[in-house]
């Protein structure tokens, strides 16, 4: 009898794994599809199901990212110096070596220009704690926030299991922040471009990251009937889709709307990480292989929107070819496929190296 429940249990988790993995992957094919319609039709206003997830398909990767951690170094990370340096090491060598391969590809592309300071923050992958609104890979400001989590993330840790105080404090601190730049740092008479800076905070995002890691915490003590966890989703999903909001996309980052949109996408986390999907065992494949794929997708898609003319120029007597349609089919199979390669022989070798005694801080 026991046995059956601890099989139970095993599959419950991974359901909640498989499942954050395929909202991943669909936020990062989401925000491809968002970048090459955006640059080849322009863009999308915040009334658009698109212009949305452009924005809200990388806040969607933040709480995946707390939720994440959580689930993987709650249990087994103990707070002492050595676990510590570890996830560090573990993170650094699963997100930097192939953020650093396409930081020096895009600068060689489109010919940047760029200080040997900029590029050994980007290559040290502290820019986000320095000049967060300064990189060379499109989207990358996303990474360095994403830095910046970890060692919000060893705190959060820290604090919860040693000082409870301390850790609703800091989260509380976070949320302040959240606040105080969606209802006095950004404001509605400029766009989301003329205020990227401030957009792009560290400190106007860490509390997407908290989400998630909240989410986990939540998750670890109580569950929540699978009914309810289709409520939350199709709740989430009406409320991101539906809401009223219209002209700049600074409009949905903005006041009462960014806490509304904040919470359509926590709701749909929370339901999806214990909501059982019976999917075909061919679906199940082709979704996990895109959120396997998913961190390759979303470095690489603007690379190869900008290579793919220079592949099509070779077939210029061919009208058909230099179609703006055959330039999108052309960027997403090379983005496709190519990151898949990436991720089966580049970011596997750094992850599998991460989990070995061999390099050591």
């Amino acid at each position: 009898m026991s046995n059956k429940k601890e099989e139970t249990t095993i599959r419950i988790k991974q359901h909640r794994i498989e499942n954050l993995d395929y909202l991943r992957g669909f936020a990062a094919l989401g925000i491809l599809i968002y970048h090459y319609l955006s640059w080849t039709l322009g863009a999308f206003n915040s009334d658009s199901v698109l212009g949305r997830i452009g924005i809200y398909g990388v806040s969607m990767f933040y709480i995946l990212s707390g939720v994440t951690l959580f689930y993987v170094y709650y249990d087994k990370m103990e707070i002492n110096k050595r676990d510590i340096l570890d996830f560090v090491k573990k993170r650094y060598l699963r997100i930097m070596p192939l953020f650093i391969l396409i930081t020096f590809i895009s600068i060689y592309i489109d010919k940047s220009e760029f200080t040997l300071i900029d590029l050994l923050l980007n290559c040290l992958g502290i820019f986000g704690f320095i000049k967060w609104d300064t990189y060379f890979v499109n989207g990358a400001w996303s990474i360095g926030n994403e830095m910046v989590f970890y060692l919000f993330f060893i705190f959060l840790m820290v604090s919860l299991k040693k000082t409870k105080s301390v850790f609703i404090t800091l989260a509380l601190i976070i949320l302040f922040y959240y606040i105080y730049f969606a209802f006095f740092i950004l404001t509605t008479h400029e766009s989301i471009g003329d205020q990227w800076k401030n957009y792009v905070n560290p400190l106007n995002q860490v509390f997407l990251f908290l989400c998630g890691f909240l989410i986990g915490l939540f998750y670890k003590f109580y569950n929540i009937n699978p009914k309810y966890n289709v409520v939350f989703v199709i709740l989430g999903l009406l409320t991101f889709v539906l809401y009223p909001v219209s002209g700049d996309r600074i409009n949905i980052v903005t006041s009462w709307s960014r806490l509304i949109f904040t919470l359509s996408c926590v709701v749909i986390c929370l339901g999806l990480y214990n909501l059982p999907l019976p999917l075909p065992k061919i679906i199940r494949k082709f979704f996990s292989i895109l959120g396997d794929i998913s961190y390759s997708l979303y470095l690489t898609h603007g690379v190869f929107y900008s290579i793919a003319p220079m592949i099509l120029i070779k077939f210029s007597a061919i009208a058909i070819l230099q179609s703006q349609s055959v330039r999108l089919l052309t960027s997403f199979s090379l983005t496709v496929i190519s990151s898949y390669i990436l991720h089966t022989y580049f970011e596997k070798y750094f992850i599998n190296l991460g989990k070995t005694k061999k390099i050591k801080i």
